[in-house]
């Protein structure tokens, strides 16, 4: 099951639902399946949608998103599952919530056309914004109680991507995944939104929306890139010299917190 195809968790009204399950870390150890899957947004899940997630185990739904995202669109969640705020901005920075809604009018910081540089931006401020910091360490203090067999636990944004991008890098950067592998998940988003994102750049250009600019523009918000990576890897590196350092000292996860994960999450 650990090629990418199987990665993906095909839910009728999921975007972006995956599996971290099955990446193998350095030290020659795999990611249990069923214990952690990242996605995008939950509001439009169909009832068979919840009852998929109640038989898979999902157990605890951490969200990034701000609280007017989730006032626009509360997740849906199968009975018995808790549900935990864990906001990484007060407002959507990404624009990817905005982009979605039937209202959207391509404008970001006030340049249509400034998608790229914009989320490079975002990642930025992923790094070194304080409420990020502690939304981030909400998390993992969920991923160490999430300790029962098969107990599921989501975490998402609302694209899926970038919030929730950032808190998987973060997540397998502790088990020991290689940074290629790590950057590899990170890029899926591409491949696995791509129908989702062409429907979306179609559905602005039958509203109307012409300007390939601004089309273009859209596509960054709603895709990932390398360089909004690097743009959050300069940040850490001025920061705090490396991701390990930056988890620990900035995210407050300690030795002792990873070696846990890795009993958690491993085997």
């Amino acid at each position: 099951m650990a090629n990418d195809n199987n990665r993906v968790l095909n839910l009728e009204k999921g975007v972006n639902f995956r599996e971290l399950g099955g990446y193998q870390t350095i030290d020659g150890k795999t990611i249990k399946y069923h214990k952690v899957i990242r996605s995008a947004g939950l509001g439009d899940l169909t009832q068979n949608d919840l009852n998929f997630l109640n038989n898979y185990g999902l157990k605890t739904d951490i969200d990034f998103r701000s609280q007017e995202e989730i006032n626009q669109k509360p997740d849906r969640i199968p009975d018995g599952t808790e549900y935990v705020s864990a906001p990484v901005f007060q407002e959507d920075e990404t624009e990817a919530s905005k982009v979605q809604s039937d209202s959207f009018i391509p404008e970001i910081g006030g340049d249509p056309t400034n998608g790229f540089n914009h989320m490079k931006d975002v990642y930025r401020d992923i790094i070194t914004g304080d409420q990020a910091k502690s939304a981030y360490r909400v998390f993992f203090d969920k991923l160490l109680s999430n300790d029962q067999d098969d107990d599921v636990l989501l975490f998402h944004c609302s694209a899926g991507k970038d919030r929730t991008g950032m808190g998987a890098i973060y997540l397998l950067t502790t088990l020991g995944v290689p940074m290629d592998v790590i950057k590899k998940d990170y890029l899926l988003t591409n491949q696995v939104n791509k129908g989702f994102v062409d429907n979306l750049i179609l559905d602005l250009q039958n509203k109307g929306y012409k300007d390939e600019n601004v089309l273009s523009s859209v596509r960054d918000l709603m895709t990932v890139h390398t360089d909004y990576l690097a743009s959050a890897e300069k940040s850490i590196a001025e920061t705090s010299g490396n991701l390990d350092n930056y988890i620990k000292d900035e995210l407050k996860v300690t030795p002792a917190q990873i070696s846990d994960l890795k009993k958690i999450y491993l085997k």
